[in-house]
């Protein structure tokens, strides 16, 4: 099964949507989702704020900024 991690922030419109299109595809592709919140690492600050929401697939970043579940079901599969 898939591993799916979601970097996002508080009151990012792209990471509301984002999310809604993830539950959209798991419904039809299961996978593990696991979803970060940046906000207050400065880690993760560093590396994603100006490209939330990212997304990633067994590791590797796929997407970022507008997710489509075309997109999302492409990496997926």
């Amino acid at each position: 099964m898939h591993r799916v991690r979601v970097l996002t922030a508080p009151e990012c419109h792209l990471c509301d949507a984002a999310l809604e299109v993830i539950e959209t595809v798991r419904n039809d592709i299961p996978f593990d989702l696991e979803v970060v919140d940046i906000t207050g690492d400065a880690a993760l600050e560093a590396l994603y704020r100006i490209d939330i929401p990212v997304v990633e697939v067994d590791g590797q970043r796929v997407i970022r900024y507008h997710v489509t579940a075309a997109g999302l079901r492409e990496a997926l599969i």
